[in-house]
């Protein structure tokens, strides 16, 4: 039973647990956390600017580069957590080098202000140790980004169907947890941190962190652990150099005579997977062909091993289309926001400011997850007969869906906009006509974001979830650098010839309508990708 291969802190088996008991505690965790980190996200590059005095191209360089590292961090957190510490004490570890990091840009907040133009390079004491905390907090962030939704997770029974049912609900709740506090930072954490300094601004993320991580250690006593179940890395570079070693063996035509262990006991969770007559080529791990063989595991492997290879392999088309849509879900923090700075911003007595609008994403998801779990999902149970309603790659392909949408109604305002710009004697077009687009945002994420969570968390094999949960992670990080060649590309093309080019500094002198519908050709591109894709994959079968 698999629920037997699973114990607490202390060691003690649980045959039975309050799983959302377990999960509530980790939902307020992520809570707090997430209200810490986009507490330093959104303002961080006014503080580079106001407070280190880092020139414009200084300080968007050093965001990025922080920006790149809190996304490539959960590769290393993962690696752990499935190879040597699990979920429950990476979490853990990465939470106190995460609250390091705070509590070290914080204590530089109260620094003398250096007077170089670029405090970086002067090497002041202020900039140092602002940096040094920036990446720390970087390390510890990323590093718990992969283990704490995976372990969330684990809280429930796969061969349960009630519990498989509250599994699919928790990935829902988690991003409505990730963006209440989303929310919370870009409204009350940036109002404190420009109005009453940066002593005090930086030290409420802080705090938070001191409260996400005394409240993951409260649920301590409610938690389901896995045992880590050895490095995942091993297992596939097992199958690969044993693969390689017979690529003059033929594969038998019975598949009963590949290699597999005797008794579900020792196979990782319990399970074993059905062998599939994909990728042939690596079957070729499995194949026995002297006893000697028994006893080494990079000339014979198991074939639950090269099954597991198979599914990461079959897993990789889908994750690709998720860099594409995050690509394109970049527009939303930097070329949304140039378009809002050329529309009237004056609403009635108050002045929006374009990055304010940002936060009806978060409005938008926080008003779609419930609707989603509470109303959508039973309409879908009735429409279909499946327990979930729609499956992950379903609902990642409606997140895709909405992803056009969204780069539509971005092109469609644009048109507008410039048309009222270059007309004679015609108003301009209110921000607030930006908020569809931003709604629409949400809807994807409530869609896409946890549709692919759910996907990779449920099709990776037990030992690589957590760096099946990074690798998901790494295509936003990914997807932003796709946007920025993206962006340059265009840039280059349309400003040949002196030309003032789709994207100028003067947005009435370009065409930035043709740039989101050029994203928005590409999103349905990588829709139709995704779908053909989709239909081609094929589930692991468990037995």
């Amino acid at each position: 039973n698999s629920i037997e291969r699973r114990i607490d802190i202390k060691g003690v088996k649980h045959h039975t647990t309050d799983s959302w008991r377990a999960c509530t505690y980790i939902l307020v965790t992520e809570c707090f956390e997430e209200l810490a980190y986009y507490g330093i996200q959104f303002n961080l590059v006014t503080f580079l600017k106001n407070v280190l005095h880092e020139n414009n191209v200084t300080a968007a360089r050093n965001y990025t580069n922080w920006q790149g590292t809190c996304y490539i961090a959960p590769l290393i957190g993962a690696i752990i957590a499935d190879s040597y510490l699990g979920r429950y004490l990476t979490t853990l570890a990465f939470f106190i080098v995460y609250l390091l990091g705070m509590a070290t840009m914080s204590i530089s907040a109260s620094f003398p202000t250096c007077a170089g133009p670029d405090c970086l390079q002067d090497g002041s004491s202020k900039s140092f140790a602002f940096f040094l905390g920036l990446y720390m907090m970087a390390i510890g962030a990323g590093g718990i980004k992969p283990c704490v939704s995976s372990f969330g997770a684990d809280q429930f029974d796969d061969s349960i169907p009630a519990d498989r049912l509250k599994k699919d609900s928790f990935f829902n709740w988690f991003f409505f947890a990730i963006y209440i506090g989303s929310f919370v930072s870009g409204t009350a954490v940036v109002w404190v941190q420009d109005h009453y300094g940066w002593v005090v601004g930086l030290g409420i993320p802080t705090l938070f962190i001191a409260f996400a991580i005394a409240t993951f250690m409260l649920g301590s006593g409610s938690y389901r652990v896995q045992k880590p179940l050895g490095s995942p890395i091993v297992g596939v570079l097992q199958v690969i150099v044993a693969a390689a070693r017979k690529w003059a063996v033929r594969v038998p035509h019975d598949d009963s005579l590949l290699h597999e262990a005797p008794d579900k006991a020792s196979m990782v969770d319990g399970h074993k997977l059905q062998h599939t007559p994909e990728l042939r080529f690596l079957d070729k791990a499995a194949v026995i062909s002297s006893d000697e063989e028994l006893a080494d595991p990079w000339r014979l492997c198991t074939v639950t091993q090269v099954e597991e290879l198979k599914v990461i392999v079959g897993m990789l088309p889908i994750w690709a289309t998720g860099i594409v849509y995050f690509s394109v879900l970049a527009q939303f923090s930097s070329t949304f926001l140039e378009q809002g700075r050329t529309m009237d911003k004056q609403v009635g007595a108050f002045a929006i400011p374009p990055a304010s609008l940002a936060s009806f994403d978060a409005v938008s998801v926080i008003f779609w997850v419930p609707i989603y779990d509470r109303v959508l999902v039973p309409a879908a149970r009735r429409l279909t007969g499946k327990e979930r309603g729609l499956s992950e790659l379903q609902r990642f392909g409606a997140g895709l869906v909405l992803s056009v949408l969204v780069m539509t109604a971005a092109a469609l305002v644009e048109t507008r906009r410039l048309a009222l710009a270059h007309g004679e004697g015609l108003s301009s077009m209110s921000i607030l006509w930006q908020v569809p687009q931003y709604f629409l945002v949400g809807a994807s994420v409530v869609f896409a974001c946890v549709g692919q969570t759910e996907f990779f968390y449920n099709e990776a094999p037990p030992s690589m979830r957590s760096l099946c949960s990074a690798l998901a992670l790494l295509t936003v990080a990914l997807g932003s650098y796709l946007s920025s060649l993206v962006v340059t590309a265009v840039a280059w093309l349309t400003t040949r010839g002196g030309e003032p080019g789709w994207i100028p500094d003067d947005l009435n002198d370009g065409h930035l309508d043709r740039f989101f519908w050029l994203l928005a050709a590409l999103s349905a591109l990588n829709l139709a990708v995704f779908v053909w894709c989709a239909r081609r994959y094929r589930r692991k079968n468990v037995y």
